[in-house]
């Protein structure tokens, strides 16, 4: 398998990232949400545990949509998506010290690995939009750190929206590539 059917085939089965990124937002903003009205502490333990529901919950949203919700035997970037996919529970760890130092930096900080994350994105996915994705996530986390830290749940907020947008602009990038559509 040629390096391009194989980005090809991840683009096509995961929509682009769509579905993923769109569980990511909505985890984030439920987190923002509890950072307002319940408490910080609610709103971390929310998008940590929620985290490790992003890829369960995206392959039952791809199989209930008709979807395939994984990628052929034989396609050699599978290994790396899960490489990729354990890069950040293990980055994770990093926000302990951060957030004891500084709660409000907790997540600025997120979205700083956040955005790490999706930088091979571009690679496994063969698309440019996870480079704005990443170079936004890392450059507003370190904007609200470093001049906005004053409200907790302000980064949790832009991330969210952030994934949002993103995960309909890669949706809309590969809908010529779908089945059925073209």
């Amino acid at each position: 398998m040629v390096v391009e059917d194989a980005q090809r085939e991840v683009r096509t089965v995961f929509v682009g990232g769509f579905w993923g990124q769109l569980v990511s937002s909505a985890i984030w903003l439920a987190s923002a949400g509890l950072a307002v009205w319940v408490s910080p502490r609610a709103a971390i333990f929310e998008v940590v545990l929620g985290g490790f529901f992003i890829f369960p919950i995206t392959q039952l949203l791809l199989r209930l949509t008709g979807g395939r919700a994984s990628l052929a035997r034989g396609n050699p970037l599978g290994h790396l998506a899960m490489q990729i996919a354990f890069t950040l529970p293990l980055s994770m760890l990093l926000l302990v010290p951060v957030t004891v130092f500084r709660l409000n930096w907790f997540y600025p900080a997120l979205m700083i690995l956040v955005g790490a994350h999706y930088l091979p994105f571009t690679f496994l996915y063969g698309m440019s939009m996870f480079i704005p994705l990443s170079a936004i996530l890392v450059g507003v986390g370190v904007v609200i750190a470093l001049y906005a830290a004053g409200t907790f749940s302000l980064g949790g907020w832009v991330g969210g929206l952030t994934l949002f947008i993103f995960a309909w602009i890669g949706r809309g990038a590969v809908r010529s590539e779908l089945p059925g559509r073209g």
